[in-house]
């Protein structure tokens, strides 16, 4: 999540919105968040239902749920995913902000045909 920090303001001039599940209770979570003092929006998720519903891997030997990142466009669909083996195989920032520059091209040019 400090990747994530390190960037917030790229990600926000992107039109992008960061949202991090993760498997703690509400209070665990929210102070967590606040100790931290994280910019982007958290969601506890202690039942794991948002965490099954998108696939996240469960390693009983490597500590349990292995990190995961999507990226979802406007439309709700999913235009990138990366299944991690370890906290350090997380893509890079500037990949993922490359993606979204693409994805923005792409809504802009189906914008303008639109209007065309």
């Amino acid at each position: 999540m400090a990747q994530l920090r390190q960037d917030y303001d790229k990600f926000i001039g992107k039109d992008a919105v960061i949202l991090v599940v993760g498997p703690e209770k509400k209070a665990a979570f929210q102070e967590y968040w606040s100790n931290n003092q994280l910019p982007f929006i958290g969601l506890p998720d202690p039942r794991h239902r948002v965490a099954d519903l998108y696939g996240q891997q469960v390693k009983f030997l490597r500590a349990g749920r292995m990190p995961a990142m999507m990226v979802i466009d406007k439309l709700g669909k999913i235009r990138f995913k990366h299944y991690a083996e370890s906290m350090r195989d997380i893509p890079p920032n500037q990949a993922i902000l490359r993606l979204l520059d693409i994805l923005n091209e792409e809504l802009l040019d189906v914008s303008s045909s639109v209007y065309a």
